[in-house]
């Protein structure tokens, strides 16, 4: 026994090896397109988004499955405990009575014979004991109005419910997109600043040397260590925002928290411009009003449904039925079974007279919601046009805005470059090489939230013209 309980526990810790950990931490080194192809596999709204899509076309199977015909089947056994019975007559007592009359049978006194009380009465039951039916019947369609306008309907339902994936998949994409550059974007600047520390670092190592041959006071070099600590609490900032950009992109994207994300596109100035000159847009280009003009479709089909209820609904019906009867054991006698079928087949049809007037206002009621669906549409056409025009201005100054923090950021560098110079050949003060710095790193700060506001201005620049 202790040597076959040994060998499960070995081939448990064995398989335990070469199973992978389902929750085990997975790098994924990606690009924005492929960030997005994540998303779209694991986030929660549009898995449901695609379920509905099943849903809808399980739905649509349904419908077609009511103008199919209808087969059901029965089987039923019967045993009376009291046989039911009716009050009946002797005729066995009248029949008599009537071949005497018949004959001219009379009494010793030359009377007539003749039944003058009430004839008999005798409890008669017209059932056996036992009865088996077993019967099928088939129906079969022909019109009803909510089936026929729903099989109209099937194509329009499955093109609503891929409508609404594309829908949650822009909103997917545009949320992606904006969570993925501004991790991109803060790694960037982190270089940056890191750069910066070296320098500062490496200002105040030379100071350190100049304090101690005579050539630079200890004011000097307080100065500097104030600026690099406050450039390396810069970083730790960086740092923690780089952190929590991650976390939010793997919540987007639906990846575990343990998960490494590495990050392989690179954001530069002309990707932004890239495009933004094609403005041509057509309102179909929005998946938005796509899904408005599919509702509208919908809505006109409810409507005709309801108008439709006016007409007959006709069906066709055939039954087949085999019964069995047999009465109960008579002085040991088993008795048999007597079996008969039945056939019917027949046409039903229902006509509706007056209900009410209930399909009148339910016509009113899917008018009024068919208008409520295209006040929807044109109040949705409208703001896609306010969209576009902020979008478009929103772009145009944040590109403006972006090419002149660039041009400061590198004319911010040649003047640090200058006054380092200056200040490494002795014509030059440790402050304007400290102020050069300070002014650098703001002028990349500044360049770097530029950069953030033109990659989100083109990302909703591209979702209103519905080219995201």
């Amino acid at each position: 026994m202790r040597y076959i309980t040994k060998t499960i526990l070995i081939a448990l810790f064995l398989l335990n090896l070469v199973q992978p950990d389902a929750n085990a931490q997975q790098v994924y080194e990606i690009t924005a397109k492929d960030a997005v192809d994540i998303a779209f596999k694991n986030v929660a709204d549009l898995k449901n988004a695609k379920l509905d899509y099943k849903i809808t076309e399980a739905r649509n199977k349904e419908i077609t499955g009511l103008a199919l015909p209808q087969v059901t089947g029965s089987l039923q056994g019967t045993h009376y405990l009291s046989l039911p019975l009716i009050q009946f007559p002797d005729a066995t007592e009248s029949f008599i009575y009537q071949v005497l009359k018949d004959n001219d049978i009379r009494d010793g006194s030359g009377n007539p014979i003749i039944k003058t009380v009430d004839p008999t009465i005798r409890n008669v039951s017209f059932f056996t004991p036992w009865n088996i039916t077993a019967g099928l019947a088939v129906n079969q369609l022909l019109f009803e109005p909510q089936v026929f306008v729903g099989l109209q309907a099937r194509k329009e339902l499955l093109t609503s419910s891929g409508l609404q994936i594309k829908v949650a998949e822009d909103k997917v994409r545009e949320t992606v997109y904006k969570s993925y550059y501004a991790v991109l974007i803060s790694q960037k600047q982190l270089i940056f600043v890191q750069e910066s520390i070296k320098r500062l670092e490496k200002l105040a190592s030379d100071q350190n040397e100049m304090f101690k041959n005579g050539f630079v006071e200890r004011l000097d070099i307080d100065k500097t260590t104030v600026t690099l600590n406050n450039t390396k609490t810069t970083e730790t900032q960086l740092r923690n925002a780089i952190i929590i950009g991650f976390a939010v992109l793997k919540m987007n994207l639906g990846l575990l928290q343990a998960d490494t994300l590495v990050l392989k596109d690179s954001l530069t100035p002309d990707f932004i411009k890239e495009n933004i000159l094609d403005d041509t847009f057509k309102y179909e280009d929005r998946n938005e009003v796509k899904l408005l003009n599919s509702a509208v479709k919908l809505q006109e089909f409810d409507v005709r449904r309801y108008k439709l209820s006016y007409y007959p609904t006709v069906a066709a019906f055939y039954n087949f039925q085999k019964n069995g009867q047999r009465r109960a054991n008579e002085g040991g006698n088993d008795k048999p079974w007597f079996w008969y079928n039945t056939n019917l087949i027949g046409l039903s049809v229902n006509v509706p007279i007056f209900d009410g007037f209930q399909k009148k206002y339910k016509i009113k009621q899917s008018q009024f919601t068919l208008e409520k669906v295209q006040n929807t549409l044109d109040q949705t056409i409208k703001g896609i046009d306010l969209e576009r025009t902020v979008a478009k201005n929103t772009l145009t100054n944040a590109i403006l805005t972006m090419d002149a923090q660039e041009s400061n950021m590198q004319l911010a560098e040649r003047v640090y470059t200058t006054v380092k110079k200056k200040y490494e050949q002795g014509v030059g003060s440790s402050f304007e090489i400290l102020q050069a710095d300070t002014e650098f790193q703001q002028a990349q700060s500044n360049y770097f939230r530029a950069l953030y506001d033109a990659i989100i201005a083109k990302i909703s620049y591209q979702k209103a013209l519905g080219r995201l």
